[in-house]
């Protein structure tokens, strides 16, 4: 997910992109409304995360003027605790929700899917590539027609690879989000699950494995057309 974050305050610019990239976001900043306005209107993204309070235009001016170019992203406003009017004029221009600060990242990071998701259509806990389809809320994963059964190791570290199709995740990231903790660099924890993985999710059918290996690097999940 391609996110523009609109933040002119550094260091709440810097701990929102650590944060969501961590959380598997491709992330964009930007701190100036009048250069938000512009990358807004000619790059796709999938979503702004967009301060009312900023230098050139502000965050409200910013989203004015995408909805009356019928720029339909989906819109996220940072505002103030105090300021209610400014919410309410936010979200009658059009913005999708708002977060007052200071937030947790975390939950901006799942009102962010929340607000695609809409956007979308897509059912709420629901993740795919190609005939793959994993639900977060019931843990069922499927391959085309048949179920697939997971242990909850390789559940976590499938869900991980399918945040981010077609990003590369070295075994150290894997290591960390999916374990928890450091382990021993000569590990093979990760290559043992990736392997189990694929023996379950790939058949005599598939024409490439799902998970592919990026040598010398690490693993991504192969973006299917």
């Amino acid at each position: 997910m391609r996110v523009l974050v609109v933040e002119d305050e550094r260091k709440i610019a810097s701990f929102v992109r650590q944060g969501l990239e961590e959380q598997g976001f491709d992330v964009e900043v930007c701190g100036n409304g009048t250069e938000a306005f512009e990358r807004a209107t000619t790059r796709p993204y999938d979503a702004l995360v967009l301060d009312i309070m900023l230098p050139g235009r502000d965050g409200l001016s910013v989203l004015r003027g995408l909805r009356e170019r019928k720029v339909a992203v989906p819109v996220i406003l940072l505002t103030a605790r105090s300021e209610l009017n400014e919410r309410l004029d936010g979200l009658n221009l059009g913005a999708d929700d708002y977060m007052t600060k200071p937030f947790f990242v975390e939950e901006l990071a799942a009102r962010l899917q929340a607000v695609v998701r809409r956007a979308s259509g897509e059912p709420a806990g629901l993740l795919r590539a190609g005939d793959l389809t994993v639900n977060l809320l019931t843990r069922q994963v499927r391959r085309g027609d048949r179920d697939v059964e997971l242990t909850a190791r390789e559940f976590s570290l499938l869900e991980r690879l399918l945040r981010t199709p077609g990003r590369v995740h070295t075994r150290t990231q894997l290591l960390e989000h999916v374990w928890g903790y450091d382990f021993d660099p000569e590990t093979n924890l990760v290559d043992v699950n990736i392997r189990r993985l694929r023996r379950k999710l790939d058949d005599d059918t598939a024409p490439a494995p799902l998970i592919e290996t990026v040598r010398g690097v690490g693993y991504r999940i192969r973006q299917v057309g």
